[in-house]
């Protein structure tokens, strides 16, 4: 008898109309999870399920779009002081590295400023593919069966352009402050199907469009050790809650990060690598950076960077079950955050032309490695410094 209600059921929902929202990225969410474009007394769905897994892909999505990495906003021009000649000087023929700092400075009362352009489709969370439509959100079982008879399932188009705009300057020459401000165009479309028993039907479509601020960056960095062949330095990064919340750009609050910096650069070779620990913000993270710099030719430098960070309060999304509210035998899967914390792991290749005087083009591509976090395929970046 169960099962011919529910059955009854699905087919009113099948002649629902498909429903439509604009409003912000998290309404949209909100909607697509959650929403029920007929509501009977016969077959309810868990209301509580639906909004447990809205609430763990809202998170997801802000967590990962607000804590984006930002470009380092040194110049690629270093210099030290050489104390035979007491001038400064170039540390290295390399340009510098894209998100990896580097130990030394652009020295006393030098000024640089950028810009970049990003854009990424995102396709996959956690490493389920957001695309295709396989991404189940809710699912209805009787114990009796071996797989649901009434499944949810939701597909998400991400598509964001990000212009950063960049600059630091050198207070002495081991003290450098500087500062990025993202400027973000977020584009999201996504639908909602109802499978029962192989038949198909849209239960909800939304799409938002966003443009805005993202969280401003303020950053300062002293190198405590300069010598011929590298250095140390710390460094603190302010991240300022400008973004929106609501439109997916902003953490909503402040966050703060330390960083550790080493560096080893020979006249055509560089090594770097940072350790940081961040607090505040959507998540504390772990973050471990490191990158390979090598000056091809006086003009032109080739950059490889790995990144990996850990979201302490964000873990990866699973699968679970429990005894829907109302009906006797049935089991509702939702999808709930996890034990294991988000590890993202990137990594970037690139170039850096130094065109004329102290003025340098780059371009670089971000590659996804492994599957944790909100990623796309490739992540193209083009960007350009000049340094007074």
């Amino acid at each position: 008898m169960i099962k011919l209600i529910v059955a009854a059921c699905a087919a009113i929902l099948c002649c629902a109309p498909t429903v439509l929202a604009q409003q912000t990225p998290s309404d949209v969410v909100s909607f697509l999870v959650t929403n029920q474009s007929v509501q009977t007394g016969d077959f309810q769905k868990d209301q509580a399920a639906a909004a447990a897994t809205r609430d763990t892909i809202t998170r997801a999505l802000l967590v990962n779009l607000a804590s984006m990495p930002i470009p380092t906003s040194s110049s690629g021009f270093a210099y030290r002081l050489d104390p035979e000649l007491g001038t400064m000087s170039r540390v290295s023929d390399s340009f510098g590295t894209f998100f990896v700092e580097r130990a030394s400075t652009s020295g006393r009362g030098r000024v640089s400023f950028g810009a970049s352009a990003t854009f990424a489709d995102y396709d996959r969370l956690d490493g389920l593919n957001l695309t295709d439509g396989t991404l189940v959100t809710t699912a209805n079982i009787f114990r009796d069966e071996t797989a649901p008879f009434d499944t949810e399932s939701l597909t998400l188009k991400m598509h964001t352009n990000t212009l950063t705009l960049y600059g630091s300057v050198g207070v002495t020459d081991r003290l450098e402050i500087g500062g990025a401000l993202p400027l973000v165009r977020l584009h999201l479309e996504g639908t909602r199907v109802n499978v029962y028993r192989g038949q198909q039907f849209v239960q909800a479509s939304g799409t938002a469009d966003v443009s805005g601020v993202a969280d401003a960056v303020v950053r300062g960095k002293y190198t405590l050790v300069s010598a011929a062949t590298g250095g140390f330095a710390l460094a603190g990064e302010l991240r300022l809650p400008t973004g929106d919340e609501a439109d997916l750009l902003g953490e909503g609050t402040t966050g703060f990060r330390l960083l550790a910096i080493g560096s080893a650069e020979h006249a055509r070779v560089g090594v770097h690598g940072n350790g940081a620990l961040a607090w505040g913000g959507v998540s504390d993270e772990a973050d471990m950076r490191g990158a390979l710099t090598v000056a091809v030719t006086p003009r032109l430098t080739a950059t490889g960077e790995l990144l990996w960070r850990r979201f302490s309060d964000l873990r990866e999304m699973i699968a679970v079950s429990a005894p829907h509210p109302t009906i006797v035998g049935v089991d509702t899967m939702r999808l709930l955050p996890g034990t294991t914390a988000t590890v993202v792991s990137t990594l970037v290749s690139g170039v850096k032309w130094n065109i004329a005087s102290t003025m340098v083009l780059t371009g670089q591509i971000q590659w996804r490695l492994g599957g944790g976090g909100l990623t796309a395929p490739i992540t193209p970046t083009v960007a350009l410094d000049y340094l007074f």
